[in-house]
């Protein structure tokens, strides 16, 4: 998405309101006030006792509206609230000339998503979506040994214990959508075919109509084999991904930050190996400073719109376990990655 209206003026502070302040939003706006050259301007959250802790700590207004937080006037806005308010809360700020970032998965299905992007590229303005994990300084490690080499497959385990606060969504929305954006990012490729296995194994997870194991496999245009094993039934958390190509095996483990390189194979069976260099960066921090960036440069995103929604259209072929997935987004505009039933009903804009 090219941006030529909405650069902000780099003599003045961006003045940037955080959306929803559970978890992840508290951390945006943590890492917003410390930003050189932002005023974290408020948090807005329907939970007045959650919005006035987080604004209280931070010295911030703290609102229990998108519209209070819009009033006040803002540049940008960091969404971080239920998937299924995305589109309206990110098209409210749109609609006043907001930049937004909107959290992962980027809306309930492909259709909100569409419309959202649509109506940036309409209005001029910077959309990115938070695929955190692009900015871990072990997965951009990965990606550096792997840039110039021919992928042949790629291997991500994301498994843990039950997260208390996950309501509405299984572990394909939660957590391999995570892993379907970054097969797409290191193979700069479309995924074209997908093979889903998912379970409930937990009664909890059954009665909720919520998977909480899924095994995934995929094919890229490229040609590239990826798998994803992904669970809240492990008791405790693991994050590696594991990449072939001709020439070299890469395996990293994303909680550590530890990068390993093999390569040199030899026919006897020998090879050599070296430990990468990994930064320690937090990833959050990065990911917000490059929505920052873009604002202030009129430039693209490093995650789009676009990727937000490939991604989503992917997950959603697994939850529909469809083989056929070639996903170009309108192919499948109307499922949903919430089922409607379990959709909350309450709106978060006018509460």
């Amino acid at each position: 998405m090219m941006l030529q209206a909405a650069k902000i003026n780099t003599g003045r502070a961006m003045r940037v309101g955080v959306v929803g302040v559970g978890v992840m939003g508290a951390n945006h706006a943590r890492v917003l006030s410390e930003f050189p050259g932002v005023e974290l301007a408020g948090v807005a959250d329907p939970d007045r006792k959650q919005a006035h802790f987080v604004g209280g700590t931070l010295g911030c207004p703290a609102l229990a509206s998108i519209e209070e937080l819009l009033d006040r006037g803002v540049d940008a806005v960091t969404i971080a609230a239920p998937t299924h308010l995305h589109r309206d809360i990110a098209l409210a700020c749109i609609a006043r000339g907001v930049h937004v970032l909107v959290e992962k998965p980027i809306a309930s299905t492909v259709a909100e998503g569409e419309d959202i992007i649509k109506a940036a590229r309409r209005a001029g303005l910077t959309l990115m979506i938070g695929h955190v994990e692009r900015f871990n300084p072990a997965v951009q490690a990965i990606a550096e040994a792997i840039r110039s080499e021919d992928i042949l497959s790629i291997a991500i385990t994301r498994v843990g214990p039950f997260p208390p606060r996950m309501s509405n969504v299984g572990v394909v929305i939660d957590l391999a959508v995570h892993d379907i954006d970054l097969i797409c990012w290191f193979t700069r490729s479309k995924i074209v075919e997908v093979q889903p296995q998912l379970s409930s194994a937990v009664a909890a997870s059954a009665v909720a109509e919520r998977e909480d194991i899924a095994l995934l496999q995929f094919r890229t245009a490229s040609g590239v084999l990826a798998h994803i094993n992904t669970n809240w039934l492990t008791p405790f958390k693991a994050r590696t991904v594991h990449v072939a190509t001709k020439r070299k095996y890469v395996i990293g483990d994303l909680l550590t930050r530890q990068v390993t390189e093999c390569y040199g194979f030899q026919p006897d069976g020998s090879y050599s190996m070296r430990h990468l260099s990994v930064g320690h960066a937090e990833p959050l921090r990065a990911e917000l400073t490059a929505f920052v960036k873009a604002i202030r440069e009129g430039t693209p995103p490093p995650v789009t719109g676009e990727d937000g929604v490939a991604s989503l259209a992917v997950a959603i072929q697994c939850l529909n376990g469809r083989a056929d997935a070639a996903v170009t987004p309108k192919s499948a505009p109307y499922i949903e990655a919430v089922p409607a039933k379990r959709r909350a009903r309450a709106a978060f804009a006018s509460s």
